[in-house]
């Protein structure tokens, strides 16, 4: 198995639905953890209208300060949902560029106001934009294994996103699942049909754990090849423009169960469980994670 890569989404994902605003200073004091720990790649926010999700008002401020004082191999990554993202982003310093579209028209014109389609033509166009400029970029297709207000969405039409994506030259591809409603079946049969489209694809996930099979969906895109996940630390998040919102797949569970297999063992899990345990008594709350509970099984056993 190759490389695998973890794209950290917390402080964008994670605390797009916390009411409690994060101050910046604190969210700059988490970020540069995380990239003590060793993860790959950090999205700091998204480049959205701060009154619909006031909790990434300050993501320009986050990446000016962040890509002033670099440290760290981490690529910082940020979320755009059109071309005025984007410009937000170039002006601040944003390294990889993620953008999605939904596969659910319902859930699409929630979460941007847009049709697929339209959606759709916008994103590879500011994707286009964006790789003109040097950037590395990651398109995605949103509830790619389910809606909860449309429920089930055909793979026929996740695909059709995918050739669209492919025909545009866009290879970073990642599916996510929005609702947490994927399989471990869905998951090998989308990601080998993709892979049968093209095999130089490379593939990312985001998987919510909605209801519990967030890891199981994870080794199953394991065995198929894929390479990039994304997940959130402490297991916080959720999209708010979905019926049923919950956190993604929890960063520290996955490392812990990563490096029981003998992978990535040079991130340090340890740190990820103080960081989880830090986000819980911030929030002062128990956090979606397991492992910050129970502490690690030590590496020799």
């Amino acid at each position: 198995m190759q490389k695998i890569v973890i794209h950290e989404v917390g402080l964008r994902d994670g605390l797009q639905m916390e009411k409690q605003v994060v101050p910046t200073e604190q969210k700059l004091k988490w970020i540069n953890r995380l990239i003590d720990a060793g993860v790959d790649i950090i999205q700091v926010g998204s480049f959205v209208h701060p009154e619909k999700v006031p909790q990434m008002a300050d993501t320009d401020k986050l990446f000016a300060e962040l890509t002033k004082n670099k440290t760290g191999k981490a690529i910082l990554s940020g979320l755009v949902l059109n071309e005025k993202g984007l410009e937000r982003g170039e002006k601040c310093g944003v390294e990889m560029y993620c953008l999605g579209v939904s596969a659910s028209e319902t859930h699409s014109m929630k979460n941007t106001g847009m049709s697929t389609t339209e959606a759709t033509e916008r994103i590879i166009a500011t994707a286009k934009q964006a790789i003109s400029a040097g950037k590395k970029v990651q398109v995605s297709v949103q509830s790619a294994f389910g809606c909860g207000f449309e429920g089930v969405v055909p793979h026929e039409r996740v695909l059709g996103i995918v050739q669209k994506y492919l025909d545009a030259g866009l290879k970073n591809i990642s599916l996510a699942d929005t609702a947490g409603h994927a399989t471990p079946d869905q998951i090998e049969k989308l990601y080998d049909a993709i892979y049968k489209l093209d095999s130089s694809v490379e593939a990312a996930c985001h998987f919510h754990n909605t209801y519990g099979m967030g890891l199981a969906n994870i080794y199953a895109a394991m065995k198929i090849g894929v390479q990039n996940y994304e997940s959130s630390i402490a297991g916080l998040g959720g999209c708010p423009f979905t019926k049923v919102a919950a956190g993604n797949v929890c960063t520290e569970d996955f490392i812990h169960a990563l490096q029981r297999m003998r992978f990535r063992k040079e991130i340090n899990l340890l740190k990820l469980i103080d960081l989880a345990k830090e986000f819980a008594g911030f929030f002062n709350r128990e956090m979606p994670g397991l492992v910050y509970k129970s502490g690690p099984i030590p590496m020799n056993q």
